[in-house]
């Protein structure tokens, strides 16, 4: 799911996803109502309504047991990742756009059987079930019968990734990044993500990845496409990893926290890099300004037995006198990077949203510039792709601040992929990279030290 609410999105350094699996409650309606709920998570991401996790808790989708809201989620997720070809497809086969609603049952009928694999005679029946309820639908039953089955019987036909991407977003990344760039960023749109593990210091990453079915990754991450509950794996119970994708594990280990420094953690919530610190041995304080956001975080610590400073309070506000050896910055943005593990966010961001972050973020660089101790050192991320939120951000506040350097990262020694390496010593991670380990979130880390 996800770590940090950094604008319209969020990204992840939290939980796995649950696997996709057809209902399995003895009511014989539950997979018309599970289906149902996908659509209300879909429709809920795509118009902003507090995106698809904050949908989890409507009626239509509460109500459903276990199994069938994961399922929901599942046929959400999957609709979201392909709803570019999901709509190629559909647009060959209608003549003019139907009713939102009817849009809304082919996409989820769709999204089952063309990536989830669920077999055609139930996805179809429960579409046509579905468009018999709403006297809104009713009228395109036949409709959507005949269009789900044509494409059973005649085939998807040839779609392209890229129309995953908004416009907006596939013109600036390929400006950007360049088309061969652009090409990988839309294949990774069409992938569900692994799971990816954090261990505590000394701990046995072979045994933790042989208990959980996975493999040790450069830098110690343990990633595992085992799915479902993570509060049931091997190792949750006694506290020895957390879940944190593999490019949220680098800014810390490039931050080098040692133990007994003083660390600060700016917007920490959920707390992924806090438990990294903390682990570390530093002496962690963890800011951030929302206190429900980090009850997660607490009760990481609780179960990891680490230990940090909790602190509810906006990070530039922040009335107290202390100076840190170290300060992580991971600031709150656009999450255009997370969209392996948060599809949502490719249709919530929006233009102006890059601007509006950007500013927040100049204003946060500042604010932790000024706890970093003469010496000491800042390591400034965000999980987003564009450049307004990263490279811009440090080429400006290097010089606002002449006193900070660039510290040149080495990404052998910190798990990052070769490729992610700037000309000027930054790291820039696509999740389009290490396509042969299953990608990763995207990235941008600078570490800056004070003289």
């Amino acid at each position: 799911m996800a770590e940090k609410s950094r604008g319209p999105r969020q990204p992840a350094e939290a939980e796995a996803s649950l696997a996709p699996r057809p209902p399995t409650s003895a009511d014989p309606e539950a997979g018309v109502e599970a289906r149902l709920a996908a659509g209300v998570l879909l429709n809920a991401a795509l118009e902003g309504r507090g995106g698809l996790d904050a949908a989890l808790s409507f009626r239509e989708v509460a109500a459903l047991a276990g199994p069938d809201r994961a399922f929901a989620r599942a046929v959400a997720m999957a609709a979201l990742r392909r709803l570019g070809e999901i709509d190629q497809i559909l647009d060959r086969r209608l003549q003019k756009a139907p009713p939102p609603a009817v849009r809304t049952l082919l996409r989820i009928a769709l999204a089952q059987t063309l990536v989830l694999g669920t077999p055609a005679f139930a996805a179809v029946s429960t579409a046509v079930k579905l468009a018999e309820r709403d006297p809104k639908t009713r009228p395109y039953k036949n409709l959507v019968n005949a269009v789900l089955r044509g494409v059973e019987r005649e085939g998807p036909g040839l779609t392209t990734a890229e129309s995953n991407l908004p416009d907006w977003l596939a013109a600036r990344w390929r400006a950007t990044w360049g088309e061969p760039a652009l090409a990988g960023l839309a294949l990774a749109t069409r992938e569900e993500p692994a799971t990816d593990l954090s261990l505590k210091p000394g701990v046995d990453s072979a045994a933790v990845a042989a208990a959980v079915e996975g493999e040790a990754l450069p830098g110690g991450t343990i990633r595992t496409g085992r799915r479902g509950d993570v509060a049931g794996w091997p190792g949750f119970e006694d506290g020895i990893w957390w879940v944190q994708d593999a490019a949220a594990a680098v800014p810390v280990r490039l931050l080098a926290p040692k133990p007994g420094e003083a660390v600060a953690d700016f917007c920490a919530a959920p707390g992924g890099k806090t438990l990294q610190l903390a682990a570390a041995g530093a002496a962690v304080v963890a800011l951030d300004r929302s206190d429900k956001r980090l009850d997660r975080l607490r009760a990481n610590l609780a179960r990891t037995g680490l230990a940090a400073e909790i602190v509810v309070t906006p990070a530039e506000a922040w009335d107290d006198p202390r100076t840190f050896d170290a300060v992580l910055l991971d600031a709150p943005c656009t999450a255009t990077g997370t969209f392996r593990r948060n599809p949502e966010v490719l249709r919530a961001t929006k233009p102006a949203d890059v601007a509006r972050l950007a500013d927040v973020q100049h204003r946060l660089l500042d604010a932790a510039a000024e706890r970093v101790r003469p010496g000491g050192r800042l390591v400034y991320c965000v999980c987003s792709l564009e450049r307004e939120e990263g490279e811009t951000q440090v080429i400006a506040f290097l010089r606002r601040n002449p006193a900070f350097r660039t510290a040149p990262a080495v990404p052998a020694d910190l798990g990052a992929p070769d490729e992610a390496l700037t000309p000027e010593g930054w790291l820039r991670v696509l999740p389009s990279m290490w396509a042969e380990k299953g990608g990763l979130d995207g990235f941008f880390i600078a570490r800056l030290d004070r003289a």
